[in-house]
């Protein structure tokens, strides 16, 4: 096995924090469109409302545990970074590995809260064809 280089989990910094700020962003529309159906159910309690309503409560909360997943991961990389620093290999090559873990169970979580996305989405476009035609 190779030597494990500082350079090597220091790359992975911008990748997550680019992937950080995509979730944050995603966080923040989120709490938007909370707003606006908290406010539409309160004027009108349809049922409707209450679906989208759930719908976006779980992907809110999957984008909680992706940030979740996603910062563990880079708080292990900087971790193993130090261990490099004080040349403990070994327990840095499988810290390192664990980050990695931890970032792969981030991005299968965007994977499915995209899924999920695109169910509703394809849910309001069904809406729209059925009411042109």
């Amino acid at each position: 096995m190779e030597q494990l280089t500082l350079t090597t989990p220091a790359l992975l910094f911008s990748a997550i924090s680019l992937i950080m700020l995509a979730y944050t962003n995603r966080f923040l529309a989120y709490a938007s469109v909370i707003r606006s159906l908290h406010d539409k159910y309160k004027k009108e309690k349809d049922s409707v409302l209450m679906v989208q309503i759930k719908n976006i409560k779980t992907r809110l909360y999957l984008t909680r545990y992706m940030q979740i997943f996603g910062i563990s991961s880079l708080l292990l990389c900087v971790l193993t970074m130090f261990l490099i620093y004080i040349e403990q290999q070994n327990v840095a090559v499988w810290v390192f590995g664990m980050a990695l873990l931890l970032l792969i169970v981030s991005l299968a979580l965007l994977v499915v809260e995209i899924q999920i996305s695109v169910k509703a989405l394809e849910h309001h476009i069904s809406d729209i064809e059925n009411t042109t035609k």
